[in-house]
């Protein structure tokens, strides 16, 4: 479906007041074979996933939501990231860059302690984790090729 469908799908399904009708929200995919779920019979679940920030609300960090089409999907799916080791300065590093990002790289370090709820050593591992990854991304794609480079 094209980008067009879905909004005029979606436009189709507004009530009377302007809120969207229940019937508007898109099914649910299985996170593992992708199979449309929309009968509401999907299994879902909270795993720990350091690598997770959410756009505003930090006591949603660190949680990944999993869907699945059944309870054995979803076994897989959670021994998978059972398997995953949880990395604080992985989710340090993402709680930094949203408030970093929210004040436009104009913040205070004491402002940024604040703000993510960190002591100055998270925030410096936090970092320290952040320059790794942008290392490890340079080596795989090379220098230039990183996502800070579109302009």
């Amino acid at each position: 479906m094209t980008l067009s469908g879905v909004v005029e799908r979606w436009e189709g399904r507004v009530t009377d007041g302007g809120e969207p009708d229940e019937s508007a929200f898109l099914p649910e995919l299985c996170d593992l074979c992708g199979e449309e779920i929309s009968d509401g019979t999907e299994v879902s679940a909270l795993v720990p996933d350091s690598s997770v920030i959410h756009g505003h609300d930090p006591k949603l960090d660190g949680k990944r939501r999993l869907t699945a089409c059944s309870s054995e999907h979803m076994a897989a799916l959670v021994e998978v990231y059972e398997q995953r080791p949880f990395v604080d300065a992985e989710l340090w590093a993402g709680k930094i860059g949203r408030v970093i990002e929210a004040h436009r790289g104009r913040i205070s370090p004491e402002e940024l302690a604040e703000e993510t709820g960190l002591t100055q050593a998270q925030i410096e591992l936090g970092m320290s984790w952040q320059e790794l990854d942008a290392r490890r991304w340079s080596r795989k794609f090379g220098k230039g090729d990183g996502p800070e480079s579109a302009g």
